[in-house]
């Protein structure tokens, strides 16, 4: 979650459109867990994938997340009738397009990275594949 925002509650937006301009490219560590497809990613899931992969290298190599959620999404009440306004904000969402690198890894072997970023894909909804740093 943002420490601040400039407005609490911004629109939704229409669908994801393009690729990702920037931060799609490995910058911080050797390998990397890349989007194919376009989707919101929530804080949970993200901490959820972090949890998973830093389990499974077990205090070994460093992780770096390249996607913050900073979108916050509304929700109104259940059996909530129409009107009243616009809900409260319920949770903060990462807008990730196709070719955004997410997770990146170092200080691990190929093999060990390669299956840390497959259970953290698990968490995640969206396609992604793993990537190696040329």
């Amino acid at each position: 979650m943002p420490r601040k925002v400039k407005h609490r509650k911004i629109q939704r937006g229409g669908r994801i459109r393009g690729e990702a301009q920037r931060g799609n490219e490995i910058s911080f560590g050797s390998f990397g867990l890349k989007a194919i497809g376009a989707s919101l990613v929530s804080a949970r899931q993200i901490e959820a994938s972090r949890r998973a992969m830093t389990r499974y290298i077990q205090r070994g190599g460093k992780i770096w997340i390249r996607i913050f959620p900073d979108k916050p999404m509304t929700k109104k009440g259940d059996e909530t009738p129409m009107g009243k306004g616009k809900g409260a904000v319920d949770h903060f969402v990462a807008v990730v397009k196709p070719g955004t690198v997410l997770f990146e890894m170092d200080g691990v072997k190929r093999e060990i990275a390669q299956e840390a970023m497959r259970l953290a894909a698990y968490k995640l909804n969206v396609k992604t594949k793993f990537v190696e740093k040329e």
